[in-house]
This record gives C-alpha cells, structure tokens and sequence, in this order.
C-alpha cells in the first residue's frame, strides 16, 4: 500500500469564480444534460452529522489530466468548475480493486482483480451499521437483490467490494442492501435515499470500456436529477472520483486521478492543492454522516474539511 505523502503542502484552497446559488449551477448542468455484528436489538440513534445523504461515484482508470479541461466530459468539468476539485488527489495501488477496497476498508487488502475471497476487516458498512446510519450499493447490471456472486455481463464485483465484505456476505439483512441501479432512481423519487449510497456504474458507463464521453452522458442523465433533487438541495454531498490512473502512471501507488465534490454547503469554485488519497474519501463519508471512528489508513488520514463552508 502506497503511504501518505507527509510532505508539507499547501494547506489553502484557491476560490475560483462560480455561479453563487447551487440551483444555477444545477441548471446549467442539467441542461448539459471487534468482528462485525449486526447490533442486537433498536439501533443507537445517529451522531449528528454535517450531511443527511452522502453519495460516492467511483469512475475508472483514467488521471487528471484526461478529464479536467477535457472537452468529453462537459458535465463532470462543469461540476469541478463550480463547486470542489481536489488538485492532488492520487489512487492507492493499480489496479482496480485495491482502491475499491481502500475506500472501503482503509486497506489495500489485494491487487488481484480476480479475488474472491469474502474479508473480515473493518469497514464503511460495519461502522455506519454500529452508528444507526442506513446504506446501500447501488450497482449497474447487478442481477439481482443481494447477489454477491462474480462478474456478469458488464457488472465487475471488484468495483463493488461491497459483496466481498463478511459483514455484509455473511449478514441477509446487510446482504439485501445491495441492489440494482435501477433502485436508485425509485428510491430517490420516493424520498427513501440511504444515507450513504454507493454507486456502481457498468463497464461502459464508468469509462473502463467505453469511451470518456459515454461516461459523462451517463453521470448527466443518472447524476444531473439527483442533484436536482429537493432531497439532495436540502442536505446532500456528492463524491465523483476515479480508481486509478492508467498503469503508466504509478505516483504514490495509482497515479493522480480527479476529485470532485458537489454539495449546496460546498464552497464555490473551489481548488484545493493539499496532497490526498482514498483514505481521506473513506473519512470524508463517515465523518459526514457523523460516525467518529474511521477504518485502518482513514484514521490518520488528512480531512477533507476545507472543502465546505463553516
């Protein structure tokens, strides 16, 4: 696993000019357009978190400067434009499913795209589970409600560890949190979001094997009404990043990817050149929602903080 860079950075964003109301913005986008249990008996009521709703879309093997500036991906430019780009955001590990799993556990856990193994490590589900938050993995292609089974048609289970987790493999209620994409839409419409929700898109629409373009016309249509949504202005946070750079560029384990948060309480315009890697994604969820302890690497990783407004 690759360490975090200590090296002194600037700790200061560099505001840049963006539209003041989140609503322009959306407009303007749309129209571009110990061992894990399940707790015995109620819940604890939830930590008060900054955020009721926070949502993370992983894209693939791509690095910054493919996308940013880049005339294929209007819509995810549009957002970094906006609202935050982290400018020196790097991937763990290559290939794929280490950094899956970074954002999950705060481990690297593996470099074997084909593992199969269910691990017994902490994790983002375990610690929201133990804080009374709701969550689910919402995942393109998946071919039915707790499938936790390999790869089928364009649904690759190492962008969705999730299914590789002994909290969730091993638990029928935990198990039936991971649904299909198609349940995003519907939950979304009937006001019934999770408070984390992970999103999986396909082989395609994650521009693993198709083109960047695709991938942007798949967050326009599938992100842009979240985003409009009353349930995500009230109190929501969007994370878009991507796995890993291409194998050629291996700085600090993956290479340097894109990093975009989008939120009504996200400063606008907004670069931030501070040194960060998945760990902070995995802190940045959890702390949003409240939960006070953080898996492996998440627990000393820098805060992602400065992004949003006091």
């Amino acid at each position: 696993m690759a360490s975090i860079d200590r090296t002194p950075g600037s700790r200061t964003g560099h505001p840049r000019r963006g539209p003041p109301l989140l609503a322009g913005v959306l407009a303007l986008a749309l129209a571009a357009c110990g061992r894990a249990t399940t707790p015995i008996g109620p819940a604890p009521p939830p930590d008060a978190g900054r955020f009721d709703h926070v949502i993370l879309v992983v894209e693939e093997n791509h690095g910054y400067t493919d996308v940013i500036g880049d005339s294929a991906m209007p819509y995810l430019n549009s957002l970094a434009d906006s609202f935050g780009l982290a400018t020196r955001y790097f991937a763990d590990t290559h290939p794929s499913i280490g950094n899956y799993f970074m954002l999950a556990t705060g481990q690297v856990v593996t470099n074997d795209d084909g593992y199969a193994t269910v691990v017994d490590v902490d994790n983002v589900a375990r610690r929201l589970v133990a804080s009374g938050r709701t969550w689910k993995s919402y995942a393109e292609d998946l071919p039915s409600v707790g499938y936790v089974g390999g790869d089928t048609g364009a649904y690759a289970r190492k962008h969705n560890v999730f299914a590789l987790l002994s909290d969730v493999v091993n638990d029928s209620v935990q198990r039936a949190n991971l649904v299909p994409f198609t349940r995003f839409a519907q939950d979304l419409a009937a006001g019934s979001l999770p408070d984390f929700a992970n999103i999986v898109p396909n082989l395609c629409h994650d521009g693993h094997d198709c083109s960047l373009a695709v991938a942007d016309a798949w967050l326009r249509d599938h992100i842009g009404p979240l985003l409009a949504s009353p349930t995500f202005q009230a109190d929501g946070l969007l994370i878009i990043t991507f796995d890993e750079a291409h194998d050629s560029d291996a700085a600090h384990g993956g290479g340097r990817v894109p990093w975009v948060v989008v939120s009504p309480r996200a400063r606008r315009g907004y670069r931030y050149d501070t040194f960060f890697q998945h760990a902070s994604t995995l802190r940045l969820v959890l702390e949003s929602l409240g939960v006070n302890r953080w898996p492996a690497a998440a627990a000393d990783a820098p805060s992602m903080e400065a992004f949003f407004t006091p």
